[in-house]
């Protein structure tokens, strides 16, 4: 009772807030900053308590980025004092980077190495999971370069430091000297394919390689899958550990996420204003868009061509979805959407398998989020890409998110490596964390939709779905 009153007040808070600013804003009624200012830290007041109230994190997240972004508003300078925290948070978030992709893709190769028994299920599922990601990565790269919501950001008040820059290799800098300048790009495009692998893969996990460290996973998953049972199994046990006290590693980082977000939010507002909030949001509306568009132009005319029944499958996974919404996490709703696909009528064994592989292989939301993400941070930094430059950080992304977890704002630890990988501004990405609670919420409904989704899938393809259930259910 307690928790609901509560609720309803901060419900009636927030909707007074909102028509005063509109009100002011529209020019309809003149409101003195002074009583704009009370209403804000009065609507701070009411937050804080809903949120200790509610002992929810995704609570205080939200409520951390609306303070930081009432305290870069009153308190400018302030706010600017922050900074040093949300950039301790993607400091945090980068320690995750080589140990977590290590240990989910070589558990996700070698875990699932006897392959000749799941035989056809096994390539048919690899194959729906890249052509299901890559359109949600086209889809993406689309949108972005639509909306253009990161032009016209003005980063030069964001940070004293400057952009950082890709590294210049001198040796290839004199080979190309001998090299016609109209075939440049064939030993560009091939000194990218040498610099994917590793040399030593301390190094590629302390410089946060991305790549490198996915190659040598992979590499090492493919050997580790080669090696007879009673060898491979301590190894395997071993990454299957790893990646789970990543997990904890990762959920423990974000009890710090409120306070990362925060901070970030006042810092950017402190030092750019509100109106880098107008790019923020359309960044946040792009994604929403972009996920709509992803849900009826792929997921959808996949369903109906497979006859799957939308309204029914909309009424199996609405659980499992309002679970991933509500958490932002696809591991909190994994449990409710196995039980879900099996009384749908996809066999027990195609659910075990399709399901948690679709976790590390088939994010369809969280790939969609990374291309759009990615290309936004350039955007705001002033960074021109031509369309081949955008295609090599698409097929980047095509591989790295593949090692993402299906956690809560896990997509960060790839977005951040790739844009060290390709030389842009990770400061950028601090304003990202104002809002990223927000996309994290739709993205991770979608993973789920499109993991559910390709249950039905493998199962109509194997032959194996059952329509009884299906009626039944």
């Amino acid at each position: 009772m307690k928790k609901s009153r509560i609720g309803f007040i901060t419900l009636i808070a927030v909707t007074i807030a909102i028509i005063i600013t509109l009100l002011k804003e529209f020019g309809l009624v003149a409101v003195p900053e002074q009583m704009m200012m009370a209403t804000r830290w009065v609507l701070a007041i009411i937050l804080v308590v809903h949120a200790f109230v509610k002992k929810n994190l995704t609570t205080w997240i939200l409520t951390c980025m609306l303070l930081g972004i009432f305290l870069g508003v009153d308190f400018p300078g302030l706010a600017i004092a922050f900074q040093p925290l949300s950039k301790g948070f993607i400091k945090l978030v980068k320690t995750i980077v080589g140990p977590i992709l290590f240990a989910t893709l070589v558990y996700g190769i070698a875990g699932h190495s006897d392959l000749k028994q799941v035989g056809r299920m096994a390539w048919k599922s690899m194959l729906y999971f890249y052509c299901a990601t890559t359109m949600a990565l086209f889809i993406g790269l689309a949108a972005i370069n639509l909306s253009k919501a990161g032009v016209g950001v003005d980063v030069s008040k964001m940070a004293h430091e400057e952009l950082p820059k890709a590294p210049v290799n001198t040796a290839d800098v004199k080979l190309l000297e001998h090299i016609p300048d109209s075939v440049h790009w064939v030993y560009k495009t091939f000194s990218f394919f040498r610099d994917i692998f590793p040399e030593n893969i301390v190094k590629a996990v302390y410089e946060a390689q991305v790549l490198q460290i996915v190659i040598f996973a992979v590499l090492f998953g493919i050997g580790l899958a080669m090696v007879e049972e009673k060898k491979r199994k301590p190894l395997v046990d071993f990454c299957e550990s790893l990646s789970e006290t990543m997990f904890k590693f990762t959920n423990l980082i974000m009890y710090f996420a409120p306070i990362g977000v925060g901070a970030a939010m006042a810092y950017t507002v402190g030092h750019m204003g509100v109106d880098i909030l107008k790019h923020l949001f359309m960044l946040v509306a792009t994604l929403y868009l972009a996920l709509i568009a992803f849900l009826l132009l792929v997921l959808l005319p996949v369903a109906l061509y497979l006859k799957i029944p939308v309204l029914k499958f909309i009424n199996a996974v609405k659980e499992p979805v309002s679970i991933a919404f509500a958490t932002t996490s696809s591991d909190a709703a994994l449990p409710k959407a196995m039980s879900a696909m099996e009384k749908f009528g996809v066999p027990r064994k195609i659910v075990s398998f399709v399901i948690p592989t679709g976790y590390s292989f088939n994010l369809d939301g969280t790939t969609l989020y990374l291309s759009l993400a990615s290309i936004f941070v350039a955007q705001a930094a002033g960074m021109h890409l031509s369309f081949g430059q955008q295609l090599i950080i698409v097929f980047t992304l095509m591989i790295t998110s593949k090692g993402v977890a299906a956690i809560p704002r896990a997509s960060l630890i790839i977005l951040i490596a790739t844009a060290d990988q390709f030389g842009l501004p990770t400061y950028i990405i601090a304003a990202i964390l104002g809002v990223d609670e927000l996309m994290d919420m739709a993205r991770t409904s979608v993973n789920v939709i499109g993991n559910c989704l390709a249950t039905v899938v493998i199962a109509k393809w194997e032959g194996e779905f059952d329509e009884e259930a299906l009626n039944a259910a």
